[in-house]
């Protein structure tokens, strides 16, 4: 992507951000599973611990856009140990300070203690360790974008692109600090919105585009941070900066930076809630590892889509294991020729992926005459279960089993009818509400015979 066209296709992610906003699209960060958010969470705790480890060891990143694990090994495999030790010192003694500050007092945050003092220190005894550098010293003025309609055709589809993944990524970044202590709700919605205007107004200004990011958040949600009013502050803070103390800011180590990030990373791994995950059940576990894995090795939004799928795939499954036919008494006393008639009661789901295992049963009832089939139980009736079903029926009537059909919810009837469920009885009077009156229809069959 050419750099002109990185304020355009800021502003039209940013529109498109926006407009799942105003759309209340944000509410569907909802459906991710709890063990996808954990496994999110623990990734990307281990990607801001691994991006940090070139600067911990004054090693230049390597080429742009290698993976945080690769970055991290190759910064140790490069490290020169006879100058690297001090910045390695530098990172220790701010992740030593920022644990220890705490019990001393949390009215100052320790991690802007820590920075100015390794920054103070650094700079007194010039330990030539490498530093922020040099930073603009103000804000460009705003100058709308170039723009024509060949432009937006040929952006659409990055423009789409960064605005799903600046959703996504906001939208867990806010999930995963409204679980932290202390910390209120958030509205997704009004996220998005908010995310939105940043990019758009972001590209006026020649930025990029605007996103939640989950480092600075829980070095935020850490520092004390627990209203709206945090998100103000940081923004004026870096204005100032910008305007005022872009030098000295420049003076900053990256290695004291590497600190920071380094305890935040760890802090954002919750034992309790991991072992809470990994006991839960052998698929969340599975889910949450997987995700973790993903986002590490291969990207956040492949992570969220895998984690998803592989979560529908085991409700799925489960809600099919829970389907199932049970045969049962009749109700009453025992009448002669009861034996020739079987009472199943459908229980579940019958679904796409239950429907043939679950049928098949019903299929191989044999030595009766009659089959009363109970659907009152049924939760979940789909159009290939309705198909199925019909298809169970008439093979049934074909061998010369009648079938009746027990307490059909209203629910389902419509679909039943669609599917030639209902057509592939014998009679109409063979699809009934009661079942003492099923069963008795039934042993009338069974001595009529």
């Amino acid at each position: 992507m050419a750099v002109k066209a990185l304020a355009l296709v800021t502003v039209m992610a940013g529109v498109l951000v926006l407009a799942a906003g105003a759309a209340r699209l944000g509410r569907l960060v909802g459906l991710i599973p709890w063990p996808v958010i954990e496994g999110f969470t623990v990734g990307i705790a281990i990607i801001i611990f691994l991006q940090q480890v070139p600067a911990a060891l004054g090693v230049e990143e390597s080429a742009h856009g290698a993976k945080a694990w690769r970055a991290a090994v190759d910064a140790v495999a490069g490290a020169d140990l006879s100058s690297a030790w001090r910045p390695l010192l530098i990172a220790a003694c701010v992740a030593v300070f920022m644990l220890v500050w705490p019990r001393v007092t949390r009215a100052v945050p320790g991690a802007i203690l820590a920075i100015v003092l390794a920054t103070v220190i650094t700079a007194a005894l010039g330990a030539g360790v490498p530093v922020i550098g040099d930073l603009p010293a103000g804000l460009p003025m705003p100058q709308a974008p170039a723009l024509s309609l060949g432009a937006v055709i040929a952006l659409a589809g990055p423009a789409f692109a960064i605005a799903a993944l600046a959703a996504i990524e906001s939208l867990l970044s806010a999930r995963v600090a409204s679980t932290y202590p202390g910390t209120d709700g958030y509205d997704a919605d009004r996220e998005l919105v908010g995310q939105g205007l940043a990019s758009v107004a972001s590209g006026f200004f020649g930025g990029m585009p605007a996103t939640g990011a989950i480092a600075r958040t829980a070095v935020n949600v850490k520092a004390g941070a627990r209203t709206r009013l945090a998100a103000i502050v940081h923004a004026l803070v870096l204005l100032v900066i910008v305007l005022i103390a872009a030098r000295a800011v420049g003076m900053v180590p990256l290695s004291a930076l590497a600190g920071v990030l380094m305890v935040t990373a760890v802090t954002m791994v919750r034992p309790a809630m991991v072992r809470s995950v990994m006991r839960a059940s052998r698929g969340d576990a599975v889910l949450f590892i997987l995700t973790a894995v993903v986002t590490v090795s291969v990207d956040l939004i492949y992570a969220i889509v895998i984690g998803v799928a592989v979560a529908a795939a085991l409700a799925l499954r489960s809600v099919a294991a829970a389907a199932g036919v049970h045969r049962e008494e009749l109700p009453g006393g025992a009448v002669a020729g009861d034996e020739r008639i079987a009472l199943l009661r459908l229980d579940g789901a019958l679904f796409f992926g239950a429907a043939d295992r679950v049928l098949e049963r019903v299929a191989r009832i044999d030595h009766v005459d009659v089959v009363i089939l109970r659907m009152s139980q049924l939760d979940l009736l789909d159009a290939t279960g309705a198909q199925v079903l019909g298809e169970v029926v008439s093979s049934l009537e074909q061998r010369g089993v009648t079938v009746l059909i027990k307490g059909v919810q209203p629910r389902h009837l419509p679909l039943l009818e669609h599917a030639g469920a209902l057509t592939a009885l014998t009679d109409d009077t063979h699809l009934i509400a009661d079942l003492d009156a099923a069963v008795a229809r039934g042993r009338a069959m069974v001595a009529a015979r």
